[in-house]
């Protein structure tokens, strides 16, 4: 049994799919559960709740965490620190492999142009100290022997059908279909690469089902040379087949969204990844497993054939 807790969001669903390679035993974990596969087991439950994560996990062999918890530090302050306790301590009681997937907010701001798993780890934002410390929690844990374990990090993601948490999606993809301008955050000038969710899910599962991987972080495959704000809209424009309007968003004008916006001032903390270059370098997997990320222009392209066909052809 491998079982993905936090199986609804963009990663969680691609990588049920990835799965079936593996295995048909396949149990979906959240709140309202959907099959992916045929196959699939679901599993409803409040990740929260111990007793209920405990029963959600029994039996598994290998725990998948894709878990998105409300995108506020005061939120993730209370959520992730005890449910990342709780996960180790259950996978450890029920000898399964944990396979967390993690993003790179606990970087040091100063190194990312060319982040790679040895990038100090330095955060500058709330959220990133938390996810700095969520991240010691589990390598403490594989360090002391009581938990056998990896940790997944992706950079940004884009992907087809993904209806939130996509920062492409929202702010190119869907304007740039309706006519209307793309919006980038703080500078377009900057490299920013971004993880393909196709591509996160079958390294993670590949990650997830190798024994040698596990007791490291592996960044999950990137493709290198990546667009700049502006390039990344010119290119989906290209795709749609229309104008590649962009509308700025400066630091100042999103503090004052802030006050009135919650996601806005949360994002506040986050801008310095866009000021600077943020490259995201995936080198070891793609050697270790001779993987090739998938490249920019077919990604773009795919996510236009399969959601944005029908604009694409008017």
């Amino acid at each position: 049994m491998q079982t993905i807790i936090g199986s609804g969001g963009a990663i969680g669903t691609e990588l049920a799919k990835a799965l079936l390679a593996y295995t048909q035993r396949i149990r979906l974990v959240s709140r309202n559960p959907k099959k992916v596969n045929d196959t699939d087991e679901i599993f409803s439950a409040d990740v929260l709740d111990s007793n209920a994560l405990k029963k959600a996990i029994h039996g598994s062999s290998i725990v998948y965490v894709t878990v998105g918890f409300t995108y506020s530090h005061q939120q993730w302050a209370k959520k992730w620190i005890p449910f990342v306790k709780d996960l180790i301590n259950i996978c450890s009681e029920n000898n399964c492999k944990l396979v967390f997937f993690d993003n790179v907010y606990m970087y040091d701001p100063n190194f990312l142009n060319g982040m790679t798993e040895e990038t100090q780890v330095n955060p500058s934002s709330k959220k990133g100290v938390i996810r700095a410390e969520i991240a010691k929690m589990i390598l403490d844990a594989i360090a002391a022997k009581k938990l056998k374990a990896l940790i997944a990090r992706s950079a940004d993601f884009y992907g087809p059908s993904i209806s939130n948490n996509s920062l492409l999606t929202e702010t190119v993809f869907n304007p740039l279909s309706r006519g209307k301008k793309a919006n980038w955050l703080v500078s377009d000038r900057f490299l920013h690469s971004f993880t393909y969710t196709i591509d996160a899910a079958v390294a993670t599962a590949l990650l997830g089902n190798t024994e040698a991987a596990y007791g490291e972080v592996w960044h999950l495959p990137t493709a290198s040379a990546p667009y700049t704000g502006k390039q990344w809209i010119e290119h989906i424009a290209k795709g749609l087949g229309t104008k590649p309007k962009i509308q700025l968003a400066p630091k100042f004008l999103i503090k004052i969204m802030g006050i009135f916006n919650p996601i806005m001032r949360e994002s506040v903390e986050m801008l310095y990844q866009y000021d600077r270059d943020y490259v995201f370098d995936s080198s070891k997997f793609e050697k270790a497993f001779d993987f090739t990320p998938t490249p920019y222009e077919l990604g773009i392209n795919y996510i236009i054939e399969t959601d944005y066909k029908q604009i694409k052809t008017q």
